[in-house]
């Protein structure tokens, strides 16, 4: 039985500003389906990180892990994973 692909959409949030473009060319080489900058406060920017995976047990692991070890990454929070159609 075919289980199909999960769209995810994470929070990504930056250590720091000076950081941020750094951070988002490491997460683009992720190939996400959507990056879309998001304001957060004071003018610290936050990251929301879409990527369709498949259904299978190990791969959204895969990914946080990849997303947690990338340089100047503080912390990740996961929004949504849903069924794709």
């Amino acid at each position: 039985m075919l289980m199909g692909d999960v769209i995810c959409v994470f929070r990504v949030m930056p250590e720091s500003p000076e950081i941020f473009d750094e951070m988002k060319k490491s997460l683009e080489s992720l190939s996400p389906q959507r990056l879309e900058e998001e304001p957060i406060a004071f003018g610290l920017k936050a990251l929301k990180f879409t990527k369709i995976i498949p259904d299978e047990e190990g791969f959204l692991d895969d990914l946080e892990n990849k997303l947690k070890s990338i340089k100047g990454v503080q912390s990740i929070e996961t929004l949504t994973v849903s069924r794709s159609l």
